[in-house]
């Protein structure tokens, strides 16, 4: 059963829509749906391995593919059949780029296409139920096959991406610590400066201040 639909720029991971009526009947929707927004960041950072690939993650499992800089991504049931999945999302991707090719590129807001939304639940609940005669017929399409695509784990796919952001946290951290490492040296010999002169200073400011008294009484 199809239980997520997400739709997102790759170049910087904008959402741009999704089925609005998603995941009312799952306790933990939200936790998933930011799985994805985490997946569409890794994907317009270039990790994506593959234009079409499907991502396990608890009872279900993310499917996607990439075409014209957009990934269309729904999140099914495991035991729903992959090739419907697939079919599913080629039927959104041939109806987003013929109403919104030309747009696609210039759209500066999340969800600027958020009325696709009515087409993503109409075409849903055809696939909904893998036992019409539509669903069976697609399923025994020979010329439609899915075996080629890969399937890895939410944890390794989101990993390479987080692996990559710890090392950059890493470097930012360690050159913040040196320049305050290095503020605290200039301190500390400031202070030490002060430490070993401040007393000459002060015997010779008071001699000075001595002398400019002797010749105003005199």
């Amino acid at each position: 059963m199809v239980k997520l639909t997400m739709i997102a720029r790759v170049t910087d991971g904008l959402p741009l829509a999704e089925g609005l009526d998603d995941g009312r009947d799952m306790q933990d929707a939200e936790f998933y749906k930011q799985q994805v927004k985490a997946l569409f960041k890794n994907l317009s950072r270039g990790h994506n391995e593959a234009s079409r690939m499907s991502v396990e993650t608890g009872p279900y499992i993310f499917h996607y593919i990439i075409e014209g800089r957009v990934c269309y991504l729904t999140m099914c049931d495991r035991s729903y059949p992959k090739k419907l999945a697939f079919q599913y999302l080629e039927d959104l991707k041939n109806e987003f780029e013929r109403s919104y090719a030309n747009q696609i590129e210039t759209a500066a807001r999340p969800y600027a296409f958020i009325k696709f939304d009515t087409f993503i639940q109409r075409t849903k609940k055809l696939y909904q139920d893998t036992r019409t005669q539509r669903n069976i017929s697609k399923l025994n399409d020979e010329l439609y096959e899915v075996h080629q695509i890969m399937t890895r784990n939410v944890q390794e796919v989101l990993g390479v991406g987080e692996k990559l952001d710890q090392v950059s946290q890493m470097s930012s951290r360690l050159t913040s610590e040196s320049r305050i490492y290095a503020e605290k040296a200039r301190d500390l010999n400031r202070q030490a400066l002060i430490k070993k002169y401040a007393p000459f200073a002060i015997v010779v400011g008071v001699v000075i201040i001595l002398f400019w008294a002797k010749n105003k009484i005199w």
